[in-house]
């Protein structure tokens, strides 16, 4: 439920903090006056489209809060989202700057506009005066239905897709037959001349560095024989060396200690050159110059370079490139397999008449059921023995909504034919079964959907239908929170909550406030919209008895603050 509202600079609004009750409210206000200010503000707080031309002239920037009740199912997602929710309400805060740059917030850490608008959906519904003009586009119609009758359409929609992608990947075979037979002989040629070579995943690494040892392998052995000879085995060689040091030092070293470092120094280096000794001479004994594995390696090399001269890839990626095209290989034959696809298409195609046909059959079963609940909210908007019916046509093609299409069929009084709800003349009748089909789908709603709003729905009604509208309207805020702008007297009588728009100039701008108004207040505004500025004793008089008939407490909600 919402909860509260904070707008800054936002279109003629210089500042304003408002509170909304529990139950039904009404916003009013002349002709101009700026009531659906609040619907547009409460929209961009919920992630619709926004630009500069918000920002009342002259200010740096619109900023907009939106305090609601948390919805229990909406705990998940916050914290999926990474989003607080301890508090148990959910504040969504939007700034629009100058440039039209825009900022979003969901309690105080930043948010995307989309997830705004993901969250719209839990938090409230409207109603537009054009409600009407919506109803008469097929997927509209399809989708209320839908939605009263609970449908999850996430199953149809995937099985839709299945079977889209496997039609297409049939249609494509058959119209590429030949350009395929044409990629997978290339392919396998390709393929064939990297078979002859068998290249192994690291083999180009070990190649080189077997060809670098073999190439250099005289030098290696020179320097290694030169090296051994030098430590053992020339006249005198460093081991002995190092050995007549030692013992030089070892023969004197009772008489001071503080030659033990040296003495041990020269022992582990002792230790060393003989190990290396050994290493060399093992190393001396195990290499032989092979020129025959030389020109093995010789022409190994090449045949790599010249595959990856061809191809034009570094040697090292040939293996990769291999694998690469036995992958894009077995897709070809995949795709050219006209018999395994057809298959696969009769499955897909199967799975998605099974998942259309269950949605069928949910759509068969609600449609009388939300055709009766309007039809009866018809006969209480003064369209005695009208009907409202809902046909299902059947689709030439399977669609990813299902098999059928709906629409609204009318018949607004009794004994006149049912006509496609476009074809009602009538605006008021049309207003009329837009707010029985709103009310009745209101009805219907989940609970997590806790604000319903109704912007102006109630255009070209009045009179007795008036008091109706305005009787469902409460009706309808005893079950959640309803806000409806209106212009009926009507209707504003049967508010809990009558909040008041008007419009004033101050210091040469003109601006905008809202302001709650009970008891001679609330009389005066509804006198106002029986009778215009001039309030006469007779529309005040009227008023009061309108509001004592409704038998509706009158006192407003708490006003924070309305600056101008």
């Amino acid at each position: 439920m919402l909860r509260r509202m904070s707008l800054r600079d936002f279109v003629i609004v210089p500042e304003l903090e408002l509170d909304f009750a529990n139950g039904f409210s009404v916003l009013t206000g002349e002709t101009g006056a700026g009531k659906s200010i609040l619907i547009d503000a409460l929209q961009l707080a919920l992630g619709s489209r926004g630009d500069a031309g918000v920002v009342r002239e002259g200010a740096a920037r619109a900023d907009i809060t939106a305090e609601f009740d948390r919805p229990a199912h909406l705990t998940s997602w916050l914290d999926e989202a990474g989003f607080e929710h301890e508090s148990g309400t959910l504040l969504l805060r939007r700034v629009i700057d100058a440039q039209g740059k825009s900022r979003a917030w969901i309690n105080g850490s930043p948010a995307t506009v989309t997830q705004l608008r993901e969250l719209a959906d839990s938090l409230l519904d409207i109603h537009g005066q054009h409600a009407w003009q919506g109803l008469t586009r097929p997927a509209a119609v399809r989708a209320l239905l839908d939605d009263y009758a609970g449908l999850d359409l996430a199953p149809l929609t995937a099985a839709f897709a299945a079977f889209k992608q496997a039609s297409d990947a049939l249609a494509h075979a058959q119209s590429d037959q030949a350009d395929l037979l044409r990629e997978r002989e290339r392919l396998a040629w390709q393929i064939g001349e990297i078979d002859r070579l068998a290249p192994g995943a690291d083999e180009w690494d070990e190649l080189n560095a077997e060809h670098q040892k073999l190439s250099h392998a005289q030098s290696l052995m020179d320097a290694a024989r030169g090296a051994l000879n030098e430590l053992s085995e020339a006249e005198p060689s460093a081991e002995s060396m190092l050995s007549t040091a030692l013992d030089q030092l070892e023969k004197v070293l009772d008489f001071d200690a503080s030659l033990l470092p040296a003495v041990e120094a020269l022992r582990g280096a002792q230790t060393q050159m003989q190990d290396a000794s050994h290493t060399l001479s093992a190393y001396l004994h195990s290499t032989e110059l092979e020129p025959g594995r030389m020109q093995e390696l010789d022409e190994r090399v090449s045949a790599w370079l010249t595959l990856a001269r061809r191809y034009r890839r570094p040697p090292q990626e040939l293996a990769a490139l291999h694998a690469q095209w036995r992958g894009e290989l077995q897709a070809l034959d995949a795709a050219s397999d006209l018999e395994s696809l057809e298959k696969q298409l009769a499955l897909a195609k199967q799975q998605f008449s099974a998942e259309a046909k269950k949605v069928s059959a949910t759509r068969r079963s609600a449609a009388p059921k939300l055709a009766a609940a309007v039809t009866q909210a018809m006969q209480q908007l003064g369209m005695n023995g009208g009907v409202f019916e809902i046909q299902l046509l059947s689709q030439d093609q399977p669609q990813s909504f299902g098999l059928e299409s709906a629409e609204f069929l009318v018949a607004g009084h009794a004994g006149s034919a049912a006509r496609p709800l476009a074809k009602v003349a009538s605006g008021g009748e049309l207003s009329r079964i837009a707010l029985a089909i709103a009310v009745t789908a209101s009805q219907q709603q989940q609970a997590g959907v806790g604000t319903l709003i109704f912007d102006e729905i109630d255009a070209g009604v009045g009179g007795a239908v008036a008091e109706t509208v305005g009787r469902l309207m409460k009706q309808l805020g005893r079950e959640r929170q309803v806000l409806a702008v209106t212009h009926l007297p009507q209707v504003a009588a049967c508010a809990d909550q009558h909040l008041v728009v008007a419009k004033s100039l101050h210091g040469g701008q003109t601006c905008s406030e809202v302001r709650p108004v009970s008891g001679e207040a609330r009389t005066a505004e509804i006198a106002r919209m029986l009778g215009g500025e001039r309030l006469s004793s007779t529309s005040l008089a009227h008023a009061q008895e309108m509001l004592d008939l409704s038998g509706l407490p009158t006192a407003g909600a708490k006003h924070k603050k309305a600056k101008s």
